[in-house]
């Protein structure tokens, strides 16, 4: 049972949406202020390929995949960028396919920025751990405006 963290295709995108739609019903963060109406949810392999910007997805033996998390830029904030999207089916969580894409996701992202923001929600409380163990240090107001405005956590790490 082999996970392998790749790159996203265009394959893929309909499959990671189906991921992060699947995890915010089950935080009851289904509806508006959430990644629940990014216009973009489903359009992952076409957004993220510039520089700066990359989406990775964790696969099963079968190509399923099963977790993704992207590193997006942060308009107007010069070396900062966004921890963006990073989303597990239950039955992969604890299985340390987050540490591989989280490890990542933050060895690109500090060869572009400086530093790292996210946004999540409160009741992500295994999420805000295993953050907080990677270094990130919670904010108390927004970085910037992302258009998340029901994400009540916001974290900020140095890279």
């Amino acid at each position: 049972m082999g996970i392998t963290i790749r790159e996203i295709r265009k394959k893929d995108n309909a499959a990671v949406e189906n991921v992060i739609r699947s995890c915010l019903i089950e935080y009851g963060a289904d509806h508006e202020g959430t990644a629940w109406t990014d216009p973009d949810l489903g359009r992952f392999s076409e957004i993220y390929n510039s520089k700066g910007n990359k989406y990775w997805v964790a696969v099963d033996e079968n190509d399923r995949v099963v977790a993704g998390v992207g590193i997006g830029r942060l308009a107007d904030l010069e070396g900062v960028c966004e921890l963006q999207k990073m989303y597990c089916i239950p039955q992969e969580r604890g299985s340390g396919v987050a540490h591989r894409l989280m490890d990542t996701a933050l060895a690109y992202a500090g060869k572009y920025y400086r530093r790292c923001y996210l946004e999540t929600l409160k009741n992500m409380t295994a999420a805000r751990k295993f953050y907080e163990k990677y270094g990130f240090r919670r904010l108390y107001e927004p970085l910037v405006k992302t258009g998340h405005f029901e994400c009540d956590v916001r974290y900020i790490k140095d890279l």
